[in-house]
């Protein structure tokens, strides 16, 4: 039976993927993951319930356990989707996101490269997920295509870039063989509160205010999370070797645009007059929530992909228009509070 390592696994994309992986193929699904405080064996609870998954508690900067992995195991398919994400944490701790998103990555190709120099699989592939974010801002107009030069403009993009250059490098050097992924903003179940989308959502259901940063006019394009794992299935199986690949949903909104339309849709799911939260507030709408904030520095202004590559050559293209994954994010939120609960108090412990 063919196996496939995901690295990173327990995390918001990563255990979506896992999910995708034991329902469309036949592989043995091996997640390896630190469970730091985005990640939760919560997000893969449905996936235990299958006898083709493992989990492994594990840095991919430890060679000791990636090496071991690879050579017990001798997967097909590893995709690395191990890093810390959040820009805000970034700015307040640069050197943590080099450690684990730029030098952890280069320590997994190490461990790859040991690996395919032995025992490893001809067929082998592996797939690096990035960022739109290594592009750097954009203007008013205009897309990112797999040739732009990169330009990142926080420490959390500047470790992604770093990483996506090392495994150019192995790949190109090496022969290691690798592709990578740069996705745009995704949205979706399971993922962690501190992000935008989630935390308007809580911050609405429970009476909180709703920060903005600057003007909300920030543009992002926001791709569904299955759309996206759909996405890196087909790379992962299908691209060519030492490629790049923009994957993005084609729903570009200002950040202000985004908040309004979930608090639109929580007045269909939860009424603001049946909410005893905003009641205690002093609120009579989600929007009376809303509140501009000092911006973060260095916030860039507009992201935008250009995706014809992977429509072209692998015939994939996001299939979720922006307010039906909204409806369906938010209706999972609402029935998964225990789940926030849950994440939420770990990270603060």
């Amino acid at each position: 039976m063919d196996s496939m390592l995901i690295c990173g696994g327990a995390g918001f994309i990563g255990s979506n993927f896992a999910r995708l992986a034991l329902a469309r193929t036949n592989a043995e699904v091996i997640v390896l993951d630190k469970l730091t405080y985005a990640g939760s064996l919560l997000n893969l609870a449905d996936c235990e319930r299958n006898s083709r998954y493992q989990f492994v508690a594990g840095d991919i900067g430890d060679r000791s356990i990636v090496d071991n992995l690879l050579h017990e195991r001798s997967p097909r398919w590893i995709i690395n989707f191990a890093a810390e994400t959040h820009v805000d944490r970034s700015i307040d701790g640069p050197r943590y996101f080099i450690e684990n998103n730029a030098l952890a990555t280069c320590s997994l190709l190490e461990s790859i490269r040991s690996y395919l120099s032995g025992s490893g699989r001809r067929d082998f592939r592996l797939l690096h997920i990035s960022t739109d974010e290594t592009y750097g801002s954009l203007g008013p107009s205009g897309r990112f295509d797999e040739s732009a030069p990169y330009a990142p403009n926080s420490p959390y993009a500047a470790s992604k870039a770093a990483a996506d250059h090392f495994v150019r490098a192995y790949n190109h050097t090496y022969g290691v063989p690798a592709m990578i992924a740069h996705c745009s903003n995704n949205y979706g179940c399971y993922q962690y509160p501190e992000k935008l989308i989630p935390k308007t959502v809580l911050h609405a259901i429970e009476g909180r205010q709703i920060p903005v940063y600057g003007d909300g006019e920030n543009v992002r394009d926001w791709l569904f999370v299955s759309d996206n794992c759909e996405a890196l299935l087909a790379i992962l199986t299908k691209g060519k070797i030492g490629e790049a690949y923009n994957v993005g949903g084609g729903n570009e909104r200002r950040n202000i645009d985004v908040v309004m339309m979930i608090c639109r849709i929580l007045e269909e799911c939860l009424p603001a007059g049946l909410n005893e939260s905003l009641a205690a507030a002093g609120k009579r709408s989600y929007q009376d929530l809303c509140a501009f904030v000092e911006d973060r520095p260095g916030h860039d202004r507009r992201y935008a992909l250009d995706c014809a590559k992977i429509e072209r050559e692998l015939g994939w293209r996001a299939s979720t228009p922006l307010e039906d994954g909204l409806r369906r994010t938010i209706r999972w939120y609402l029935e998964n509070r225990a789940w926030c609960d849950s994440v939420r108090a770990r990270a603060a412990q």
